[in-house]
């Protein structure tokens, strides 16, 4: 026998907006890279891109920093000189999800970046929260 307020409880909690399965439908999709020479092709980039909801060539700009290397976009695929594994990808585009991609507050994915005067911000959509990424 459930009371009241239990019932009441389980309705509230199926009305919520944000009751954590929601976060579950963010997910970044595995690089398909291949190494050929001296270069890295990440097929998928553009893939990558619209689903943190980033533009190319901001996402592009840190993970060249990131490996100290250089990069090109081609088409829908990233081009970096050197050889770099699916695993050090994966951990550099999760970096950048954490950092400029999910609300530091709500964790939810649901940002943009706003820039003002110098300092670049965090706008979550979700909660409102503004905070600045260096």
């Amino acid at each position: 026998m459930t009371s009241k307020y239990e019932e009441l409880l389980e309705r509230a909690y199926s009305m919520m907006k944000g009751s954590g399965v929601e976060a579950k439908r963010f997910e970044i999709p595995a690089p398909q890279s291949l190494e050929t020479g001296g270069k890295t092709y990440v097929y998928n980039f553009l893939e990558i891109c619209d689903k943190l909801n980033r533009d190319p060539h901001h996402v592009l700009k840190f993970l060249t920093k990131e490996m100290a290397t250089a990069g090109s976009l081609d088409g829908t695929r990233a081009i970096f000189k050197g050889r770099f594994d699916r695993a050090t990808l994966s951990r550099l585009i999760q970096i950048y999800a954490n950092k400029f991609v999910i609300c530091p507050v709500c964790k939810m994915p649901d940002t943009k970046l706003a820039r003002e005067n110098r300092v670049t911000f965090l706008v979550c959509e979700a909660c409102g929260a503004k905070s600045s990424v260096v």
